[in-house]
């Protein structure tokens, strides 16, 4: 790879704006990215700003974050060494006892009471009437609660964009109630010479479910209700001119006295579907689409994404606009002597119900000048070239597309975004929009046996990591629909699915949920795994309820577990956007193996210490071998290391390595032909590959680098002699459907990884094992007339890609460092649980023994 990296930058809209992009370098190259200057199409030098994400073993750039005010639409950036242009009106932050911001275009002051006006930042371009807070959440008995802050932090200091970071609580308003509401995190971007201030707000009920019976659904106790939140922005001045634009690229129409526009439901056709239902199972939309009402007008329309600005002569302005508005309705804008933005509005015919442990996030622009805002309703999007991220060589085994020689695999990856059956199109069929469903999955696969009149809900979440697979394609690609799933899933994930709080058990706080229950309607348990009422499942034809649940996977009712735990997408999330958000969500999902693991935050630790056992169990506690809790805890793990270089994170991944997988293991006695209980063995013989890889990255070719390559080669050797496609024999499978040839996939990738570790004949052996199961799944699933659900696209968009590679290279990894011939014998592991029940019945049987003991010495003193 040499230099200059071409950068190109699309948008649906022309004109400059600010990108931020995160862009990988291949091991060695770039150790000091002050040596790094951008110019554009012309050979004209372009100010750029840089922070790095994240760092090889050797200290050389892995990821780094660059942002640049770009020309939508022109001739390709280009990034080379060279000297850097200055910023002509660079953003300047000064602390003392007021933090101040300084873009040039405007000045944002941050005093010591921060939310002293019930908003952050004081400028010249607004004035606040203290008495009602222009920052305001309000809950169901009408009380009003106010940001209060507790931190104040510069998260990115540099002369592009600068964000400030703020974290608190949301407490009553004038203080007449101890408690609080929630709390909250605001980050506000400032941009070079810009008057327009990015804000992400995000609202987190940080209370414990109760969780009943293991069921989560809507209406649980620990549940936040909000009949509204808004935000005013009261300007300075009269305002003299008012125009809205409804969408993208539409023309600015002017308005006259008081705006509302209100946002009541998607506007698609299925606007007012079951997806829908709040905890009484009541559909509380009143109308298809957006209205819009001023003064001298009334109209009526189905997907706003607007921008209003109100202005005084031709410089003083203040506008607001939010990208994804209808996506995430309810919402709302008025305008009069300012501009209101409505994150809930009050005229919804139901409240919020922030569920424990849920959040949610607003992005929206404020223009405090003169600014269209067109550049953030339709941001612009930076990339390099697919050849790039592959040679970069951050996503092992990557190749682009355009040198990917299987053309049935393409086909079936690319379902998710063209054709008749794409994601967007899964979508619209259940209208997954609205503050709490956008961003998610259609679960359509679950609905195979449904024939009711309605569509049946079904939540995807991340099961099998699609944000993961989404990044993956979008880098062999540089299609921005890949990017635009990738992003849109992971604020989902982030708000929705993971459950962030302290205030359950260890082996639920700030785990991720379970997709929908299979084959039910996700109903009141919405994102929540466990409806609380199957009856949507009689409309399975043949099939009892009953039966069904009693042999599905998981019993009826839990929580956060490990084997739902998909921590990958996050990270490359942050790596090409630089989200602070996706890097805590991470980071909060790789603790949480720790920490369920961990027997000391468990009652059982009085009779028993050690680990529980949560991290490394499959399907159930009696099962620690390879699998997909396993495998999962440890990929997650392995993605904590990447992030933090905290030595625990791989301690520990090295601890359940241990545990889970031993090179003298009598495999045979395992069952894992038992499809149905024991297919995702190679879920973990995955993860084994990537903590090999990661254990040679760092040249740590050491004891247990030795065990796990020789565990691997030891079930890989089994796999080639016995593993056969799975719908080969269709007769031993539940249900025999197209998931099972996607899940093949696996078979072939753990093929790969060995074959990196073997030698010659071996090698070669198991090279044409993973060709064979490659081409088996994927013809199985060009031929199955099912194969666009989404459960087999998103496990293709994870795995396969590696094929290519693969077929064109001869990959070697290194030996370890020592030659280990005995790994011992394998120890059988033992959850703390199991130890604490026997010591239980053992102190009940020693108090028998002592009590009797007792009532002889009391009887022969009594006699004697």
């Amino acid at each position: 790879m040499e230099y200059p990296v071409e950068l190109s930058v699309h948008s649906p809209a022309s004109g400059r704006g600010p990108v931020t992009c995160g862009l990988p370098f291949p091991r060695g190259m770039l150790t000091d990215p002050a040596i790094l200057s951008l110019t554009d199409g012309h050979g004209r030098p372009v100010p750029l700003q840089t922070r790095i994400l994240n760092k090889w073993p050797d200290d050389s750039v892995r990821w780094l974050l660059l942002d640049w005010q770009a020309e939508a639409g022109a001739a390709p950036y280009r990034l080379a060494p060279g000297e850097r242009a200055a910023q002509p009106r660079p953003v300047r932050v000064e602390r003392g006892t007021d933090t101040t911001i300084d873009t040039g275009a405007g000045q944002y002051t941050f005093g010591r009471d921060v939310w002293s006006y019930g908003f952050p930042f004081s400028t010249s371009a607004l004035e606040f009437d203290t008495i009602v807070p222009p920052l305001r959440v309000i809950d169901q008995a009408d009380q009003q609660f106010v940001p209060s802050n507790r931190t104040l932090q510069v998260e990115e200091d540099g002369p592009i964009r600068t964000v400030i970071c703020l974290r608190g609580s949301l407490n009553h308003y004038r203080g007449l109630r101890d408690d609080t509401l929630g709390d909250f995190v605001l980050r506000l971007h400032f941009f070079a010479g810009s008057p327009v201030v990015r804000f992400d707000f995000t609202v987190r009920n940080p209370r414990r479910a109760e969780h009943p019976g293991g069921l989560w659904d809507l209406g649980d106790s620990g549940s936040v209700f909000i009949k509204s939140a808004s935000v005013e922005f009261t300007r300075s001045q009269p305002t003299n001119e008012a125009a809205w634009s409804p969408e993208i690229g539409a023309p600015f129409d002017a308005f006259d006295g008081a705006f509302e526009l209100y946002q009541a439901s998607s506007g698609g056709e299925n606007w007012k579907g079951v997806n829908h239902i709040n905890r009484n199972r009541d559909i509380p939309l009143t109308f298809r689409g957006y209205r819009l009402r001023s003064a001298d007008r009334q109209h009526t329309g189905l997907r706003a994404t607007p921008t209003v600005i109100l202005s005084k002569g031709e410089s003083d302005a203040l506008g607001v606009t939010v990208p994804k508005f209808w996506q995430n309705f309810p919402m709302g804008i008025e305008a009069g002597a300012g501009l209101t933005l409505h994150f809930y509005p009050a005229q919804h015919a139901d409240m919020m119900e922030l569920q424990a442990g849920e959040q949610k996030t607003w992005t929206f622009a404020v223009a405090f000048g003169d600014d269209d805002l067109e550049w953030f309703r339709s941001p612009p999007l930076a990339h390099a070239s697919p050849e790039w991220y592959c040679a970069a060589g951050v996503v092992p085994h990557l190749t682009p597309k355009a040198a990917d020689p299987n053309a049935d695999y393409l086909a079936l990856v690319d379902a998710a975004i063209e054709g008749d059956d794409t994601f967007d199109h899964k979508r619209e069929k259940i209208d997954e929009y609205g503050w709490r469903h956008f961003g998610d999955i259609y679960g359509d696969h679950e609905a195979v046996y449904h024939d009711g009149p309605e569509p049946m809900v079904s939540h995807y979440n991340n099961q099998y990591d699609p944000i993961a697979g989404f990044a993956a394609q979008f880098m062999r690609s540089a299609d921005p629909r890949w990017f635009r799933h990738m992003d849109e899933l992971a604020a989902h994930v982030t708000d929705i699915d993971i459950y962030h709080t302290d205030r359950d058990k260890s082996a639920y706080n700030h785990g991720l949920f379970w997709h929908t229950y299979h084959y039910a309607a996700a109903d009141t348990a919405t994102h929540r795994s466990y409806p609380r009422s199957l009856r949507q499942m009689k409309g399975m034809p043949g099939l009892d309820p009953m039966k069904v649940q009693s042999k599905s996977v998981y019993a009826l009712g839990g929580g956060p577990a490990n084997e739902q735990n998909y921590v990958t997408g996050l990270v490359l999330h942050h790596f090409l956007t630089g989200c602070e958000a996706s890097r805590e969500a991470a980071l909060e999902l790789a603790r949480w193996v720790i920490d369920m693991d961990d027997g000391s935050k468990t009652v059982f630790r009085w009779l028993a210490g050690g680990d529980t056992g949560l991290a490394s169990k499959s399907r159930d506690m009696n099962y620690h071998g390879p699998g997909r809790g396993s495998g999962n805890s440890l990929a997650a793990l392995l993605d904590g290391h990447t992030l933090t270089g905290d030595a625990k994170f791989l301690a520990k991944a090295e601890q359940l390595v241990r545990r889970c997988i031993h090179p003298a293991d009598d495999v045979p006695a395992l069952n894992l032909l038992d499809v149905e209980n024991k297919w995702f063995y190679t879920m973990f013989l995955q993860s084994l590959g990537r903590y090999l890889d990661h254990k040679a990255e760092r040249g740590e070719l050491d004891a247990t680098y030795a065990y796990a390559r020789a565990a691997l080669l030891r079930y890989a050797r089994w796999m080639a002699e016995h593993e056969v496609p799975t719908l080969s024999r269709p007769e031993i499978l539940e249900y025999p459907n197209e998931t099972w040839a996607a899940q093949d996939v696996r078979k072939c990738e753990v093929f790969q990884y060995a074959a990196k570790h073997a030698e010659d004949e071996e090698r070669a052996r198991f090279l044409e094992r993973a060709e064979f199961f490659f081409r088996d799944s994927i013809q199985r699933l060009k031929a199955s007339p099912t194969r666009t659900l989404a459960r087999p696209v998103v496990l293709l968009l994870s795995f396969g890609f590696s094929r290519a590679f693969f077929q064109r290279q001869d990959v070697s990894a290194p030996p370890p460092k020592e030659v280990v011939n005995d790994f011992g014998t394998p120890e059988r592991f033992e959850p703390q649980k199991v130890r604490a029940v026997r010591r239980a019945k053992q102190l009940v049987k020693l108090g028998a023994v002592v009590g009797a003991l007792l009532v002889v010495g009391l009887v022969w003193w009594a006699v004697r």
